[in-house]
């Protein structure tokens, strides 16, 4: 099971990094708050104070089409907002 799916880049998680040194990642939907702190300390190498989990919920839409109503949605999402120790960085941009 993978803990950390991916980091999420958007101009909100870029200014909280910069802010207040808090960094977004895409979890999964599973994992807990000491699991996903554990994650990015093996995998950032960086000490982590705090963590903030946010449940995403799919969306729902439907469509009417010459064919009749179709329905569908998203996937149900998991969001953790990281906040490391001072002085302590995560360049998100070197793997790229």
């Amino acid at each position: 099971m993978s803990i950390l799916r991916k980091p999420i880049i958007t101009e909100k998680a870029t200014k909280q990094s910069e802010l207040f040194n808090a960094y977004a990642f895409e979890v999964n939907t599973k994992a807990n708050k000491v699991e996903i702190k554990k994650a990015v300390e093996a995998a950032y190498g960086v000490s982590v104070e705090k963590v903030r989990t946010i449940n995403v919920r799919p969306d729902r839409k439907t469509k009417f089409t010459k064919t009749g109503v179709q329905h569908g949605k998203t996937n149900a999402i998991k969001k953790a907002i990281v906040q490391l120790a001072e002085g302590e960085t995560i360049d998100l941009y070197t793997n790229m």
